[in-house]
């Protein structure tokens, strides 16, 4: 069986795609509108620097299709401290903003880690604790983004496992340290591809979206997927998530 695949770009307003990715003269306003008709999914990042008020969220769900569906990036309030254990008043502020407004349109919480932070099996497992299944009646799924090699580790996977947790597989050519994860500790995949380049119209050549596009046929066989263009030659990002997205049809 092939679970439904998801495939976007992180945030949708970016003025270098205006003219490139947006038609000329289409309002700002109107953007995600063209976007989320464009893409099957995108991935909220604005929330890992601040929250936003329930009438965008409502906007939001509005403003997209049947089936769309959104990720949202966590607070750097909750993943940047000492003790991750100690988050629990950043993530009820969080969680409390009024995401749960998107219903079916809510995909999976990216909670990203920063590079200098080490695995502690002691300190993850206070963390994923936290973390709730639902909210106000609606599903609440958990994706971990780590940065740092010492997660690389099959106690760091059997822990994500027990709680239900995915574990982002995270590809950037610029940052070759970072760990590239790939297990099935989820009933999903979550990935974000950061290796875009502006010198290819569709941000990667025809051999790399041809491999992208295989290994995602391979998630899907496992559970359902949510794969982002991210960073990298940014302006490119939406054409790459198109070309992907042609290839899965």
């Amino acid at each position: 069986m092939t679970h439904p695949i998801h495939i976007g770009v992180g945030g949708w307003t970016y003025e270098p795609w205006r003219g490139v990715f947006y038609p000329e003269g289409l309002t700002q306003k109107r953007e995600l509108e063209f976007a989320s008709r464009r893409l099957t999914s995108i991935e909220i990042n604005g929330t890992y620097y601040s929250t936003f008020k329930p009438d965008s969220w409502l906007k939001w769900r509005d403003e997209t299709p049947d089936g769309f569906v959104f990720s949202v990036k966590a607070s750097r309030y909750c993943t940047n401290r000492k003790v991750l254990s100690d988050m629990g008043e950043s993530m009820d502020r969080f969680l409390g903003q009024g995401l749960t407004a998107l219903g079916d349109r809510l995909g999976p919480i990216n909670w990203q880690f920063m590079a200098t932070k080490k695995f502690d099996p002691v300190d993850f497992d206070g963390f994923l604790k936290l973390l709730p299944a639902e909210r106000e009646g609606v599903r609440l799924r958990h994706a971990l983004e780590v940065r740092h090699g010492s997660f690389e580790t099959p106690q760091f996977y059997e822990l994500a496992a027990r709680y239900g947790c995915a574990i982002v597989y995270a590809e950037d050519d610029e940052a070759p340290e970072w760990p590239r994860i790939d297990q099935p500790t989820a009933d999903f995949t979550y990935a974000r591809l950061m290796s875009s380049r502006e010198d290819e119209s569709t941000g990667m050549k025809t051999d790399e979206l041809d491999a992208v596009a295989a290994r995602t046929r391979g998630w899907a066989d496992r559970g359902e997927v949510f794969a982002y263009f991210i960073a990298g030659a940014k302006v490119r990002n939406p054409a790459a998530a198109e070309a992907l997205i042609a290839r899965l049809r």
